[in-house]
C-alpha cells in the first residue's frame, strides 16, 4: 500500500471496505478482524467529530498511521513479502479449518495493540512531548480494548447457543477476561515511551523484540490449555455457515455496548 493512498480515517474506512468485500468473496477467516477493526475505526471517527479526544487533528494522525501497520501487513501477507512475527501468526491462521471466530479476532488484537499502537504512538511524537498524548492514548485503547465485548457480542450473532453455554461453563468468559487483562498489564504505554526515548539505531531492535514477545503471547490463542481445547472443539461443532455468513453476521452486531460511550 501506497502512503499517499492513505491520508485520512475516512481514507481507512474505504480501505478496511475493500479487505471485508475481498474476504467475503473469497470466504477468506481474515474478514473477521477486517469487520470489527472497521467498526472500532468508525467509532474513533465519530470521536474525533463529537470532540471526544484532546487533540482531533493528532487523534486522526495517529489512527491513520496504527491502521495503515495492519493494513500493510493484511497486503504484505497476500503478497507474500515479510511481517512482523506478531502478523504471521494472526495471518497464518487463515489456512486452519479449526479456529474458531474469537481466535482470529483476538491474535489480530494481540499484534495491533500489543505491537503496533505503541509503535504509531512513538512515531507521531518526541520525547518532549510523548505525555501530552497518555490521555488520548489511553481513551483509543479502551475502544481497541473493548473489543473483548465485541467479541462476544459477535460470538452470539454467529452461534446464538454459545451465550448460553458462557453462562453455564464460563471458562470462555475466564479466558477472554484473562487475555484482556494481559494486554492492560503489559503495557502498550510503556512500550511507546520506552520506544521514542531509543536512539534511532536502537529503535529497530527494540521494535525487534517486542514483536518476538507479542508473537509467542499468541500461544495464549491458539494453544490454551487442554480442557480448553476441548471446549474450543465443542464450540467449533456449532460455528455453522460459511465465512461469509458469519461475517455478515458479524457485521449486523450493534457497537452500542462498545466502550466507552463516546
Amino acid at each position: 500500500m501506497n502512503d499517499r493512498s492513505i491520508k485520512t480515517i475516512d481514507d481507512v474506512i474505504l480501505i478496511l471496505d475493500n479487505i471485508i468485500l475481498e474476504t467475503e468473496t473469497t470466504n477468506n477467516p481474515l474478514g473477521y478482524f477486517a469487520v470489527l477493526y472497521q467498526k472500532v475505526t468508525i467509532k474513533v471517527k465519530e470521536g474525533i467529530s463529537q470532540n471526544f479526544f484532546d487533540d482531533a487533528l493528532r487523534m486522526e494522525k495517529l489512527d491513520i498511521i496504527f491502521a495503515k501497520r495492519y493494513i500493510d501487513a493484511y497486503y504484505s501477507w497476500k503478497a507474500k513479502k515479510a511481517i512482523t512475527q506478531a502478523w504471521e501468526k494472526a495471518l497464518v491462521l487463515s489456512t486452519s479449518n479449526s479456529t474458531l471466530v474469537f481466535q482470529h479476532l483476538l491474535i489480530g488484537m494481540n499484534a495491533h495493540i500489543n505491537l503496533d499502537l505503541g509503535i504509531a504512538a512513538a512515531s507521531i511524537s518526541t520525547k518532549e512531548n510523548i505525555q501530552e498524548l497518555q490521555s488520548d492514548f489511553n481513551k483509543i485503547n479502551e475502544i481497541l480494548s473493548s473489543l473483548v465485548d465485541e467479541v462476544q457480542f459477535g460470538l452470539s450473532a454467529v452461534w446464538p447457543l454459545l451465550k448460553w453455554i458462557l453462562s453455564k461453563l464460563g471458562k470462555i468468559d475466564n479466558y477472554l477476561v484473562d487475555f484482556s487483562m494481559q494486554i492492560a498489564r503489559d503495557g502498550a504505554w510503556s512500550f511507546a515511551t520506552s520506544l521514542i526515548h531509543c536512539n534511532t539505531t536502537e529503535q529497530p531492535a527494540q521494535i525487534e523484540r517486542r514483536d518476538a514477545k507479542v508473537s509467542n503471547k499468541s500461544a495464549i490463542i491458539t494453544q490454551p490449555g487442554k480442557w480448553v481445547q476441548l471446549l474450543f472443539w465443542i464450540i467449533l461443532l456449532g460455528e455453522r455457515g460459511s465465512v461469509s455468513e458469519k461475517m455478515n453476521k458479524l457485521k449486523s452486531v450493534k457497537t452500542e455496548n462498545l466502550a466507552p460511550r463516546i
